[in-house]
């Protein structure tokens, strides 16, 4: 079989820290490759070299034997190559037809005007669906259609490319079984014509049941890339994790309390989370760990107030906890670190003031008129910001926009301690930060755990979890599927429990 695509000695850094380093893998036609490691192992930036959406420090490509150097995805699209996210890049207010046909419209002549061919589109368009066992109207809006519909719809624009390669970026996290298995059998169909796929996936029993190879990645360099045959899940599991976590986290610097905070009593929201169980003690950390679309956020959602939930109840510090709006969860002294802090957690063009003092601006109003004490907000806010070394200017003018990623999660952090909450829900906390950020965020963590406040930490890096971690609960679809102790953390221990998804699908 003919190579199709083949990198050699890729490398990529980002702001000196390497995501990528020296990785050679191929795939040839008619091939599925597995790609698999732990968030933050280098997957995602590979794949958006080979995608044009960045581009290699150092290191060549070639596409069928030819070389390849796209300037950008476009380029990389009109070479062949589909690239199938995990959010899919469809307009969910245009038709299927208008997605699929969004870069170049079949035309007709009609006297002096060239005018779309309706006719044809349409056309083709019931073809290409046809294709990918799909029986929709090409005039059906994205929006009314599945998840997993979309996939497909996907699918369907890269068959009209005839693309030669196809990526899928965890393309299962947001499907049914059945949708899941539609989309391994048109995978299958592909790979039968010739195609070449690259395949990423968390769920490891269904790398096995696909791949003809497997590449596994770990701290940005490929380990190893070898016929399936060679692997099962433990092996991949014991390749996947990787070095010492010792020296990257702080000690921890005190014990939890016998003192449950918060209580958490068979939370049960229909199709998201189902008879949730969880406790966290005062001064603990508890850690929650679980792939992609396993129900973390959407349950620290759920605690936040942000999302309702169906039975169950929420006790904070002894008493029933009525969870219905943020609002009353921050009065009730919960503080919730989102998951994107750039678009939920700060108002990025605002000063670096404004942003730590929006929270906890009710405790400075002091009259009856409801008028802010700017001098008592500006010497707490300031006070808060010394204790985390924050690295910036006139914090009354520096935008938070123009702060470094590690120092923009001080400020979320920052905003939140103002408020003197008793439980953080920190949800990602130190994504997409570099490591001397966070080892600082630990320390802070730590620093909130000895002052007796309660952390939920959703992480999806399981390294940190059981760096910083009391208690480390897992989850899976929804569920609450295992638990384990600090003394009796084990990194293949917890994956196996994650990745318990019961018979590979085929």
């Amino acid at each position: 079989m003919s190579v199709v695509l083949h990198t050699n000695k890729l490398s990529k850094a980002f702001f000196g820290v390497p995501a990528v380093q020296d990785v050679s893998i191929s795939v040839e036609a008619g091939q599925i490759l597995g790609l698999v490691g732990q968030n933050g192992a280098g997957k995602s930036t590979l794949m958006n070299l080979i995608g044009g959406v960045v581009h290699a420090d150092s290191g060549t490509m070639s596409l069928h034997g030819q070389p390849y150097q796209p300037r950008n995805p476009a380029d990389a699209f009109r070479a062949g190559i589909a690239f199938i996210h995990q959010e899919l890049n469809l307009f969910t207010n245009l038709s299927i037809a208008e997605n699929i046909f969004i870069e170049s419209f079949p035309t007709q002549r009609r006297g002096p005007f060239r005018l779309i061919d309706r006719s044809a589109v349409h056309q083709r368009t019931e073809a290409l669906l046809a294709q990918v066992g799909l029986a929709l109207p090409p005039n059906l809006t994205i929006d009314r259609i599945s998840p997993g519909e979309r996939q497909l719809v996907e699918i369907a624009k890269a068959l009209h490319i005839d693309a030669s390669l196809f990526i899928l970026d965890e393309p299962t996290t947001s499907l049914t079984n059945r949708e899941t298995e539609r989309l391994f059998a048109l995978m299958k169909q592909l790979q039968a014509q010739g195609k070449a796929l690259i395949y990423i996936s968390h769920i490891l029993n269904d790398v096995l049941a696909l791949a003809d190879s497997i590449a596994v990645m770990r701290d940005g360099q490929l380990i190893t890339q070898e016929p399936v045959q060679n692997f099962d899940v433990g092996r991949m599991i014991s390749l996947m994790v990787g070095r010492s976590i010792d020296h990257l986290y702080p000690e921890r610097t005190s014990q939890p309390s016998s003192e449950i905070l918060l209580d958490v009593q068979g939370v049960t929201a229909d199709g998201i989370v189902k008879d949730i169980a969880l406790r966290v003690h005062q001064g603990e950390i508890v850690g929650l760990f679980g792939l992609m679309g396993s129900g973390r956020t959407e349950l620290a959602r759920i605690l936040f107030g942000v999302d309702g939930f169906e039975s169950g109840q929420v006790i904070l510090d002894k008493r029933r906890f009525t969870v219905s709006v943020p609002r009353e969860s921050i009065r009730s002294g919960v503080a919730f670190v989102t998951e994107n802090r750039r678009e939920e957690g700060l108002l990025m063009d605002i000063s670096i003031h404004e942003n730590v003092a929006l929270v906890a601006l009710p405790q400075f109003c002091h009259t009856p008129l409801q008028i802010v004490d700017q001098d008592a907000a500006y010497s707490s806010v300031r006070q808060t910001l010394n204790a985390l070394q924050l690295k910036s200017g006139d914090i009354r003018k520096q935008p938070v926009r123009s702060l470094s990623g590690g120092n923009q999660q001080k400020v979320v952090i920052a905003k939140w301690l103002l408020s003197k909450p008793k439980l953080f829900i920190m949800d990602e906390p130190t994504r997409g930060i570099d490591v001397e950020a966070k080892f600082e965020i630990y320390t802070i963590m730590d620093q909130l755990a000895g002052s007796g406040s309660g952390i939920l930490f959703i992480s999806s890096e399981l390294e940190e979890l059981m760096g910083m971690c009391d208690r480390i609960v897992v989850m899976s679809r929804g569920e609450i599927v295992g638990e384990f102790a600090r003394q009796a953390f084990d990194a293949k221990a917890i994956l196996h429990a994650a990745f318990r998804e019961g018979e590979a699908l085929t």
